[in-house]
């Protein structure tokens, strides 16, 4: 990729919001590449401004439905495309996968059996397992074999069969619980591999965004999307290669599978 092409690629995706809190990203080396995936959505545009603000890597990139190259998580040369662009501009020392499906016009959180549907639980697997476990496919292998690395999957505590106490929601607890035991197993792989690097999943709590605002519970405590951006950054920034493999919650604190 020529140097103007580069330069093109990041005054697209510059997008850093000047307020956002800098986050201490220092556990990670200088000078590597930072992707989100999923950064059409509020959280992940936080996470690629607060990464940005931070000023730990040398490229910041943003994968997205609308930037160029474009992701479709249910198009997998588009997630292999993106991947390879972004190892092109250096080593990938942080990616994260933001990407996430509740509910949109057509398909809405079960609430009872009776309302399975054979299509939707196939589309919510799609989109919040299988989708995240190509972007894996092709991110792992390209993470450097030393110095520490992370990639990090957004999963979500409902996702949790030991945390399990209300029921409902068939679909995502099902397809979360499944992105999560993908994570596990590529962790496994990954160590073989690249003995300083992390495979995790992240419940990033109630977030202020489209997706969670109908379901926000009074009394929960919700976050903006820079604040779980920070969060979640301070979460990964102190995990170490004991935590490979692990569910964790926006506090960094241990979540049951």
């Amino acid at each position: 990729m020529s140097s103007r092409s580069q330069a093109l690629v990041m005054e697209q995706f510059a997008t850093e919001d000047e307020t956002a809190d800098r986050a201490d990203l220092r556990s990670f080396p200088e000078a590597g590449v930072a992707v989100v995936f999923g950064a059409g959505g509020g959280i992940g545009r936080a996470l690629a401004e607060t990464i940005r603000a931070a000023e730990r890597f040398k490229h910041v990139v943003s994968f997205s439905r609308s930037t160029s190259p474009a992701i479709d998580l249910l198009d997998e040369a588009s997630l292999a495309h993106a991947s390879a662009f972004a190892a092109d501009l250096g080593e990938l020392r942080l990616v994260i996968d933001a990407t996430g499906f509740l509910h949109d016009d057509r398909q809405v959180p079960e609430k009872s059996w009776r309302q399975l549907d054979a299509a939707n639980l196939a589309r919510a697997f799609a989109l919040n397992a299988i989708g995240p476990a190509l972007i894996m496919k092709h991110v792992l292998p390209r993470l450097p074999k030393s110095g520490k690395s992370v990639f990090a999957t957004l999963s979500a505590r409902v996702g949790s069969i030991g945390d399990n106490r209300l029921g409902g929601w068939y679909s995502y607890r099902a397809s979360k619980a499944a992105l999560n035991q993908l994570v596990r197993t590529a962790s496994i792989e990954l160590a073989r591999r690249s003995s300083d690097a992390l495979c995790i999943a992240l419940h990033p709590g109630t977030v202020a965004t489209p997706l969670s605002a109908p379901f926000a519970a009074s009394g929960l405590e919700v976050h903006t999307p820079v604040a779980a951006a920070r969060h979640l950054l301070a979460a990964i920034s102190q995990l170490t290669t004991n935590d490979n493999g692990g569910f964790f919650d926006w506090r960094g604190q241990p979540v049951p599978w």
